[in-house]
């Protein structure tokens, strides 16, 4: 596999856990230890499951902590969405990282497909 610092997706989603770690600094002290958190966590998960399927030794396991990824992206979609809805934040505030992590979803499920193929 390629240098996982090479790959698109996975400078995408470096930057989009800065912007995350930037929103999440406008959130009430007392979600410290939890929306915060979980935010957070499941932000820097997309990049890590990159690099670490990258360090893999096939395309099968690539491919699963690829999917892995995509699960993190989808959790973080539904944990802005929330924090939305409870009026942490607006939805100008979080516009460029939806923006961004529908970006990497799309790069993320074509390198899935990708290796489905081989």
């Amino acid at each position: 596999m390629n240098n996982y610092k090479e790959l698109k997706v996975w400078q995408k989603s470096m930057d989009l856990v800065e912007l995350v770690y930037k929103l999440t600094s406008l959130f009430p002290k007392e979600e410290k230890y939890g929306l915060i958190s979980q935010i957070q966590r499941c932000a820097v998960s997309i990049p890590s499951n990159i690099a670490e399927g990258a360090g893999r030794n096939s395309n099968k396991e690539f491919k699963y902590f690829m999917s892995i990824a995509n699960g993190s992206s989808n959790e973080l979609s539904t944990q802005l969405h929330l924090s939305i809805r409870i009026g942490y934040i607006n939805e100008n505030e979080v516009a460029e990282i939806f923006k961004l992590l529908t970006e990497i979803q799309k790069m993320n499920y074509t390198l899935i497909k990708k290796f489905s193929n081989l």
